[in-house]
């Protein structure tokens, strides 16, 4: 019996924690997805990426290769979703800035390396065609945060 009494508080605490932590766990991680088209408009082959997430390559996600394939996404409520250009969050035309010389003959920037390597989504956006911004068939790693 003393058992019993030793045992029982506990199990009350865990069975409390259980039922009204879980939904609050829940509820703030839920609007943290974006979800993921191989065709412009939403359309094609859909995966929802729940976060928060980082995803280096995107080669195997559920058995797919969604490497240079997102053509449309849709950012969920509670979520900032990063792409890249390239695997491993690198940036493509990173390499370039390290010749500044080379940059200023062709008109380069250092702003126009991190705009045509990274786009940022905040919570709610549509995008439904990267070609829109010059970002088609280049998106090889991304990142969902969570916010809220």
């Amino acid at each position: 019996m003393k058992i019993f009494t030793k045992i029982l508080p506990s199990f009350l605490t865990l069975c409390l924690l259980t039922v009204f932590a879980s939904p609050t766990v829940h509820a703030k991680k839920s609007g943290c997805w974006v979800d993921i088209f191989d065709d412009v408009h939403y359309r094609g082959n859909k995966h929802r990426i729940s976060g928060p997430k980082k995803l280096p390559n995107l080669v195997n996600i559920k058995g797919k290769n969604w490497d240079k394939k997102i053509e449309s996404i849709i950012v969920g409520p509670n979520a900032v979703t990063f792409l890249f250009e390239n695997k491993n969050f690198k940036f493509t035309l990173a390499e370039m800035s390290k010749h500044p010389v080379l940059m200023k003959s062709l008109g380069i920037t250092e702003q126009d390396v991190l705009d045509d390597s990274e786009l940022i989504f905040q919570p709610g956006v549509k995008v439904h065609n990267f070609g829109e911004f010059h970002f088609n068939h280049k998106i090889r790693s991304m990142k969902v945060n969570c916010v809220k």
